[in-house]
């Protein structure tokens, strides 16, 4: 079995061991070395648009994350089944993150901290948890964690997908014509969408601003998924109170980003969530094993809709 690692970022260096342990009797190559055009297998991440076309033996392209988007991108792809990640510790530590942004608003410690750097002592009116509606954008295996988490706290959950769902103490939003009435019910936006055509910029000026005044964005999906200037013209103005963005267009962030320095926005490293090498390697050889055994591989994409 050859495996191909295809990536503009290089060799992925972090999955080499787990890789390897996973599956001993595979060779593996890395593009652009020449032997990885003949590969069964292509392990990607960001790969060039292109090069997985030129490979004649290509059985499977497998994501090493659970967004295919950088993958998708490549208008070339050969008809052959496309996989990704699904993690339940990302899952779970992503609910972590949010849990914990959703607190940092609902508890206001966004104001305290400002206060305290200001030595001002004053003690804000705690807001009931059953005044705080979080709105989740996006309901796959991660945001329907995240919404079973938050709903176990006793916040009140919405939700918003493509198509309809049906979620335990979930009220599920579906669809272009329902996303007015559930972003105009959101105290905190959280947008854990998978990145598509139709999702990109999807939190734009028109977007935010049906939110009801004082409402807070947290981003942990993609960073095409914001337009930062837009959000930046809401926060200045008030009407978004602030934002929590651990994800970007461009990582690292550029130290010249005004997001850095807007007042009421919180910039965190891309830290909300990270699959293990481990479980990654792992789902990656079950899916080969699989694919040896005539059966069809778990975690197969729809390109059509992108997920």
């Amino acid at each position: 079995m050859d495996i191909a690692i295809v990536s503009r970022l290089g060799k992925l260096e972090f999955m080499a061991q787990a890789l390897s342990e996973a599956l001993p009797e595979a060779r593996f190559f890395h593009w652009p070395e020449p032997e990885a055009l003949s590969a069964d297998i292509a392990l990607c991440w960001a790969p060039e648009p292109g090069v997985l076309a030129r490979m004649p033996n290509l059985r499977l392209i497998h994501s090493i994350g659970a967004g295919v988007d950088s993958i998708l991108a490549d208008p070339h792809l050969p008809p052959v089944p496309i996989c990704r990640i699904r993690d339940e510790g990302l899952a779970r530590a992503m609910a972590d993150y949010v849990l914990w942004s959703v607190l940092y608003f609902h508890r206001q410690f966004d104001r305290v901290i400002v206060n305290a750097g200001q030595h001002i002592w004053h003690r804000y009116e705690q807001r009931a948890r059953e005044k705080m509606r979080v709105g989740i954008m996006g309901l796959g295996s991660i945001g329907s964690e995240v919404a079973s988490v938050l709903s176990q706290h006793g916040y009140p959950v919405s939700g918003w997908a493509r198509s309809r769902k049906d979620m335990a103490g979930v009220d599920v939003y579906a669809g272009d014509a329902e996303l007015p009435n559930f972003l105009e019910s959101a105290n905190v936006l959280v947008c854990l969408l998978p990145l598509t055509a139709e999702t990109e910029g999807i939190l734009n000026h028109r977007h935010l601003s049906m939110l009801p005044e004082d409402a807070s964005l947290i981003l942990c999906s993609r960073g095409e998924h914001l337009v930062v200037e837009d959000l930046l013209e809401l926060v200045k103005s008030g009407h978004v109170r602030g934002a929590i963005l651990d994800v970007f267009t461009s990582e690292p962030l550029p130290a010249c980003s005004p997001l850095w320095s807007t007042p009421g926005i919180l910039v965190t490293p891309h830290m909300s969530g990270l699959a293990k090498p481990r479980d990654i390697a792992s789902q990656i050889a079950e899916n080969i094993a699989r694919l040896e055994r005539g059966e069809t591989p778990h975690s197969v994409i729809d390109p059509s809709v992108g997920y």
